[in-house]
């Protein structure tokens, strides 16, 4: 009788252990993406990762310029929302980015941030200070060196200019009242209270276009592929749209 009771609470110990599912290992994404999408691009992880238990996205956010010296130094990624159509296409030239899984994904605008009203675009030449963001290496700075010869005043205000790493960046020193005005992308400047805003002249600078598309050396094709697929739908855009991005793309749209 004894011997019995024992091999039954054995095999109830057993029967136990065979119910105790291990917990499901998780495909990790790593997403490079430009610093201005940086809220925007999380709420849309958080959505993307409830409806894909098994993939954890990890985002890596910088400025493009930034990211594309990673890329081409091998650092990991398997998908890439650029801040800047060039970069994004210089990448693709030199064979980083499938053909098939790349796309014209948003677009935004410029404009000036100051802490104080009375300092309007025509007043640049007598602040005392102004930030745009590295024009070799951020986007925005780019764009912003563009409007700002547009508007004849680049010679002006070059010597006193503080560039930046990122948007982010340049919104801190405004906030910080280190400079008098910056130059950033209209999705940065909504998220802070604590600045103006006064939009610059659409034809003063390029299209700003964010491309996405999906890298070639991914290891995780089918997640990446599944992200990339999420970014076009309906939810998705709805967020960016949310945080001032204009949504380009319907479907794929080849980066050439």
């Amino acid at each position: 009788m004894h011997r019995n009771y024992l091999i039954l609470l054995l095999c109830l110990v057993l029967a136990a252990c065979g119910v105790q599912a291990s917990p499901e290992k998780k495909t990790v994404l790593l997403i490079s993406a430009a610093a201005s999408l940086k809220e925007s691009l999380q709420e849309v992880k958080i959505q993307f990762e409830k409806e894909n238990p098994s993939i954890e996205v990890r985002i890596n956010f910088g400025s493009t310029g930034s990211l594309q010296k990673q890329i081409e130094q091998g650092a990991p990624a398997d998908l890439l929302i650029s801040a800047s159509k060039p970069f994004f296409t210089e990448l693709s030239k030199k064979g980083y980015i499938s053909a098939s899984h790349r796309m014209d994904y948003l677009g935004n605008e410029l404009v000036m941030v100051t802490a104080k009203e009375e300092i309007e675009m025509k007043d640049l030449p007598e602040a005392r200070k102004i930030s745009i963001g590295i024009p070799e290496t951020v986007p925005a700075g780019a764009y912003a060196k563009e409007a700002l010869e547009h508007y004849g005043i680049w010679s002006e205000v070059e010597k006193k200019t503080v560039y930046a790493k990122d948007v982010r960046q340049v919104l801190s020193y405004v906030k910080t009242g280190n400079v008098d005005a910056g130059i950033v992308y209209k999705t940065d400047a909504m998220q802070s209270e604590k600045v103006n805003q006064e939009s610059l002249n659409p034809d003063s600078y390029g299209d700003i276009v964010y491309p996405a598309g999906v890298l070639k050396k991914t290891k995780h094709w089918e997640e990446a592929e599944a992200f990339y697929e999420f970014l076009k739908t309906d939810r998705a855009k709805q967020v960016f749209e949310k945080y001032g991005f204009t949504v380009l793309t319907a479907g794929d749209e080849h980066v050439d």
